[in-house]
């Protein structure tokens, strides 16, 4: 299937550098940090979560696991859960279940980013397939997400 031409124009509009990384068959971001060779902690995974009434995307590094209570804090919200398969297949064309892309205002979703991402020079996100990624600068990210939520809500995988 390749990057959704969604997502590549949408990369286009902005004007921002990417690269397209093809890989094998990946259904986790601890196999993709594997399968590229590289540390979990640029290895983006995106969660869709239900905060309250909305849904949101939510970007955090492989090696590390979102901290509910911080996440409810940062994102002003009382009740959180993971958003259904049914939901994303009928709501996040173009994209595969566990491949989802991080960027919310595609689909006029807010995104939420754990801030020790945007410390790496480059990091890896989905690219909407299981054989295909993004490698970014998080400057880059910044731009095609004007209102990009940051902050402090992951702890390391124990």
């Amino acid at each position: 299937m390749a990057i959704p031409k969604k997502i590549i124009q949408f990369f286009d509009k902005a004007k921002v550098k990417y690269d397209v990384i093809r890989h094998r068959t990946v259904y986790t971001a601890y196999d993709k940090a594997q399968t590229l060779k590289v540390s979990q902690r640029i290895i983006g995974k995106t969660l869709v979560l239900r905060v309250d009434n909305r849904v949101a995307l939510v970007l955090i590094p492989a090696n590390k696991n979102l901290d509910k209570g911080k996440f409810k804090k940062i994102a002003k919200v009382k009740q959180m859960d993971f958003v259904n398969e049914v939901w994303m297949k009928k709501n996040l064309k173009g994209t595969k279940i566990g491949a989802i892309p991080p960027f919310g205002n595609l689909w006029r979703l807010p995104t939420f980013i754990e801030k020790s991402l945007l410390k790496e020079p480059r990091i890896i996100v989905n690219g909407g397939d299981y054989n295909w990624s993004i490698k970014i600068n998080p400057t880059s990210l910044k731009k095609l997400i004007p209102d990009l939520t940051v902050g402090y809500f992951a702890k390391i995988k124990k």
